[in-house]
């Protein structure tokens, strides 16, 4: 039997914290649901899904649907896309059954890549290694969440690039609707017609649209969250807090001026896997504390301030103790509130 291989190449990093990931989560749950209802999906299609963000790891291997059950999906920092697509290509070197002179190989595999955010490493050599060797043999669709994305560098790699603007859960559904119906209709063209070339469901209303390559023009800016890694004092865990850039008119002129800042969306506890698939490599980009909106209480033990600074230069969170124990640094000291503006190490996002 030969096999139609799907491939969900995941964006879990910082940005994707809360909601996105959550409604992600959700989507690939309802695929597999409903996928399981359709005698052609069933006969053809196997799935894998590969999460990246500093780097990339496999969650599932190519697995014959009946027996796919989603994973959790874990959150990282960075947004490795190179690195992603390099592991993508070395994976399908090993998991797709080649055609040979004795019998047919697998159908032409189809990559649904979910990201929400701009390549944070170096991909011109990868983006050249796929559109040499596996761009013609392969069927890779690119979704932007959200209109973060600079699509220009993403239409690199396919033609295929799609826009989710809206993230909320309305949209999430009927998008992740519209993957299903398209692995529908590529298992029947398999089944039916002998034809492995991409069949994808019709977009027929707004939510989700096709970009224009050619019109499009990049965004000059690549700040559109900033994402703090902070420390839980009392449980050690790791957690993150989630700000999204906004333009607001200023509140200090009499003239008509805009400014930008960062305001709160959340914090969020990750586990230690974030660190497994976190870019290691030395990050300096910082955001002023000045230009952040709203500060959170700790996600893990409900201390009041989750937005501490040590003299370490890292984050934790304090309550009413009268001494603190750093959990990055193990320095015990007194907190308190100062003045002034400092610069805040960020996450790669």
């Amino acid at each position: 039997m030969r096999r139609l291989p799907i491939y969900f190449l995941i964006d879990v990093s910082e940005s994707m914290v809360g909601e996105p990931i959550e409604q992600v989560q959700d989507g690939m749950a309802a695929i597999v649901k409903e996928l399981r209802t359709d005698p052609y999906a069933l006969e053809t299609a196997y799935l894998s899904i590969i999460v990246f963000a500093g780097k990339a790891r496999k969650l599932t291997p190519l697995v014959e649907l009946f027996n796919f059950y989603p994973p959790k999906l874990p959150i990282g920092g960075g947004t490795s896309l190179g690195s992603a697509l390099d592991f993508l290509m070395n994976d399908m070197n090993s998991s797709i059954q080649k055609t040979t002179l004795e019998e047919k190989g697998d159908w032409k595999p189809i990559i649904f890549l979910f990201t929400d955010g701009n390549p944070t490493d170096d991909f011109d050599s990868t983006f050249e290694r796929w559109n040499q060797k596996y761009r013609k043999s392969t069927n890779l669709v690119i979704i932007s969440l959200g209109d973060h994305t600079d699509t220009s560098i993403l239409g690199r790699i396919t033609e295929n690039v799609l826009l989710l603007k809206n993230t909320d859960p309305e949209s999430f559904r009927k998008f992740f609707k519209w993957v299903t119906a398209s692995i529908k209709t590529s298992s029947v063209s398999v089944s039916e017609n002998n034809d492995d070339q991409l069949q994808l469901a019709p977009i027929t209303n707004g939510y989700l649209s096709k970009i224009d390559l050619e019109k499009f023009k990049p965004a000059k800016v690549d700040e559109n969250f900033a994402v703090i890694l902070a420390k839980c004092q009392t449980t050690q865990r790791p957690y993150l807090i989630k700000y999204q850039k906004r333009v607001v008119p200023s509140q200090l002129s009499e003239f008509s001026m805009n400014v930008l800042e960062y305001k709160l969306v959340g914090a969020y506890p990750v586990d230690q896997t974030y660190f497994d698939l976190t870019d290691q490599n030395k990050n300096d980009k910082t955001i002023d504390s000045s230009s952040l909106v709203g500060f959170p209480s700790c996600p893990c033990c409900g201390n009041q301030y989750g937005f501490s600074h040590c003299a370490c230069g890292k984050i934790l969170c304090t309550g009413d103790e009268d001494v603190t124990k750093c959990p990055w640094c193990g320095v015990e000291a007194h907190f308190g509130f100062g003045g002034g503006n400092i610069d805040i190490t960020r996450a790669r996002g």
